[in-house]
C-alpha cells in the first residue's frame, strides 16, 4: 500500500474501532501488501485495511466462518466487534482476533504440515468456491504481455518468465488430485498461536493441487505432509516463484523492497530451472 495511502488506512481503522467504543491508542503495522494489516493497542485487534474491493473482503469473512464450522485452524474474526466489511474515509476494514505467538523461534516443519492438511481436510468439507490456480498464472501474463506495465523487464528475461509460466502451468493442471487451496501458506500467513498453529490470510483461495500450496511452504515441511508427487510439488515450487517474481515487476508493485526481490527471485527461477 502506497504510504499516503497506508496512513489514511491506519486512522480510519483506529476512528472505527473507537467508534465501536474500544480504546486505540496505537496501530502498529504486521503486513503490508495489497491490505494493510495492523494491530490495534490497547485494545489489541487486528485490522485489514483496503481499497474497495468486488467482495474480496467479504468473501473472506465467509470463508473463515465455512471453515470454522468445518473444523479448521483459522484464525477469526474478533468477537467484540460486528463480523462485516466497515466501509470507512474510501477504504474497507475487517477486524479480526489478535493471537499472541508461541516462545520459540519457529513452527517445527512437522507441526506446519498438521495444519495444513488439516486445513485442507476442512476445505474438502466446507465446498468452498474458489477459482483455479490458472488466474493468478493468466494475470501474471497479462503483466509480461504488456510491457507498459512491466518496463524494466528485459525481453529476454520477458520471454523467460512467459515461457516459463506456460509450460509448468501445463504439467501442474495435469494433475487430476485438485481442491479448494488456501493459495499462499508462506510463513506469514501460518501463526505460530500460543494457543496452537493457526492460518489466517483467505482472500487467496484457489483450486489446484496441494503441491501449490506447499510450495509456499519452507521446504523442510513436504517430508511431513503425506501423499505428495515430488515431481509435482517441484514444478509448482517453480511455478509460484516465477509468479511472484512477475509481480515484482509491476510499475504499481507496492511491496516493500519489491524491486530487489523481483532481480533476486528472477536469478533463483533460472537456477531452479537449471
Amino acid at each position: 500500500m502506497h504510504p499516503t495511502d497506508a496512513d489514511r488506512a491506519r486512522r480510519a481503522a483506529a476512528d472505527l474501532v473507537s467508534s465501536l467504543g474500544l480504546e486505540v491508542d496505537e496501530v502498529l503495522d504486521l503486513h503490508d501488501s495489497n491490505r494493510l494489516t495492523a494491530r490495534l493497542l490497547p485494545c489489541d485487534l487486528v485490522a485489514r485495511i483496503g481499497p474497495p474491493s468486488s467482495g474480496g473482503a467479504q468473501t473472506e469473512l465467509d470463508r473463515a466462518q465455512r471453515l470454522a464450522e468445518a473444523g479448521a485452524p483459522i484464525g477469526l474474526p474478533d468477537p467484540r466487534v460486528p463480523p462485516q466489511v466497515h466501509v470507512r474515509d474510501g477504504v474497507e476494514i475487517t477486524l479480526w482476533t489478535h493471537h499472541p505467538t508461541a516462545s520459540r523461534a519457529e513452527l517445527p516443519p512437522a507441526e506446519y504440515a498438521e495444519v495444513l492438511q488439516r486445513l485442507h481436510a476442512a476445505m474438502r468439507d466446507a465446498e468452498l468456491d474458489a477459482p483455479s490456480f490458472t488466474t493468478r498464472v493468466d494475470a501474471a501474463l497479462a503483466l509480461l504481455d504488456d510491457p507498459a506495465r512491466t518496463p524494466r523487464l528485459s525481453a529476454a528475461d520477458r520471454r523467460f518468465l512467459r515461457e516459463t509460466l506456460v509450460e509448468l502451468t501445463a504439467r501442474v493442471d495435469r494433475s487430476d488430485r485438485q481442491q479448494v487451496l488456501h493459495g499462499e501458506p508462506h510463513p506469514g500467513n501460518v501463526l505460530d498461536a500460543a494457543d496452537g498453529p493457526l492460518v489466517i490470510d483467505l482472500e487467496t483461495c484457489c483450486t489446484g493441487p496441494v503441491g501449490f500450496d506447499l510450495a509456499h511452504a519452507p521446504a523442510q515441511v513436504a517430508a511431513h505432509y503425506p501423499g505428495l508427487d515430488a515431481d509435482l510439488l517441484e514444478d509448482c515450487r517453480i511455478l509460484t516463484r516465477a509468479i511472484a517474481t512477475t509481480w515484482r515487476w509491476d510499475h504499481e508493485d507496492s511491496l516493500p523492497d519489491g524491486e530487489r526481490l523481483g532481480v533476486a527471485w528472477l536469478d533463483e527461477v533460472r537456477a531452479l530451472r537449471g
